[in-house]
């Protein structure tokens, strides 16, 4: 077991990664635990991703963001938020999972599958792409069934059913069909997302209004099998040859771990976890949320841009908390 920790931090994302640098200038004992690599979630975004936000709305602690385009690329914040971490000296440990977090009177013991930790404080900023929403229909299991895209070239002269309407399923859907793919869209709404990116929202609507991508609203999937698709729509069910299915309908934090600590949720549907906003306090003393993961169900209600203050409310409360205890 190490020495007794001020704060302990879950998740290398952005946020966790913000945390950091925000503990780092007060002076706090801190250490990060990530289960996958660095910025874990941004690596996994298809390699050709844009961002909605500008370079400037994504930057950590003022350090500057420079992109070659106002929106920057995925491998751009991939290149940002690296040298974040390596030029600063952050403590950050990839490739451990933790397997469990455990509450004792003046601490916490955090149990992962290499070490032992003992800290004061934890900060839970573990994003949501790891758990994707499931279409909960016979077939999804089938291998030519995926949750993620990453690029479209696999898809290559294949038929291709892209179902959502979001940014990463639009994305998914243009890339494809530009590279040669028949794309079909399945989207339970009467249209288009109206969250998509306003320069890619009327690309997508005028490719299906020409008819190079072919769309069903209102329609969902029925069943997947090895060569088709069964789908439900406004006129009745169809069947419709295919040889991939790509379903982007979003993606959820990982409830169960943090209901295992002790984290209680509000009782409606969006299942928000409880904390304070005022400083981003669980129910549990000493444990606080970070990041998208505090919008429960509603993962587009956080984003980097809006929840880097998150990183200083907490040091703060925790620098302040360490003050009282030892004076």
């Amino acid at each position: 077991m190490t020495d007794t920790k001020d704060v302990l931090i879950i998740g290398a994302g952005p946020i966790g990664i913000a945390c950091a640098l925000e503990c780092k200038k007060k002076g706090l004992q801190y250490i990060v635990i990530e289960k996958g690599t660095l910025i874990n979630s941004i690596y996994n975004y298809p390699l050709n991703m844009t961002f909605f936000s500008t370079s400037e709305k994504l930057e950590l602690d003022g350090i500057p963001f420079i992109s070659n385009n106002p929106k920057p690329t995925r491998n751009e914040a991939l290149e940002y938020y690296r040298r974040v971490a390596t030029s600063n000296k952050l403590l950050i440990n990839l490739y451990e999972t933790i397997l469990s977090v455990e509450k004792t009177e003046s601490h916490f013991i955090v149990v992962s599958e290499k070490n032992t930790y003992k800290a004061k404080n934890i900060i839970i900023s573990t994003g949501f792409y790891d758990i994707p929403k499931m279409l909960n229909i016979t077939g999804e299991s089938l291998p030519k069934v995926m949750h993620y895209y990453k690029e479209a070239h696999p898809f290559v002269m294949q038929k291709v059913i892209v179902v959502g309407a979001s940014n990463s399923a639009v994305d998914a859907a243009l890339e494809i069909y530009r590279k040669g793919g028949e794309v079909t869209m399945i989207v339970r709404g009467p249209e288009i997302g109206e969250r998509v990116k306003y320069w890619v929202k009327p690309d997508i609507e005028n490719r299906i209004k020409e008819g190079s991508i072919k769309a069903y609203f209102n329609s969902e999937i029925e069943k997947i099998t090895e060569s088709e698709v069964f789908i439900t729509t406004p006129k009745g069910r169809e069947i419709l040859k295919n040889d991939f299915v790509i379903a982007l309908t979003g993606y959820r934090p990982h409830f169960d771990f943090l209901k295992k600590i002790g984290v209680k949720f509000s009782e409606n549907e969006n299942q928000f976890p409880l904390y304070n906003p005022e400083t981003m306090e669980s129910n549990i003393d000493g444990l606080y949320l970070a990041g998208v993961i505090c919008g429960g169900t509603e993962t587009h209600k956080w984003f980097i841009e809006n929840s880097r203050i998150h990183s200083k409310i907490i040091a703060q409360n925790i620098s302040e908390k360490i003050n009282i205890q030892q004076n």
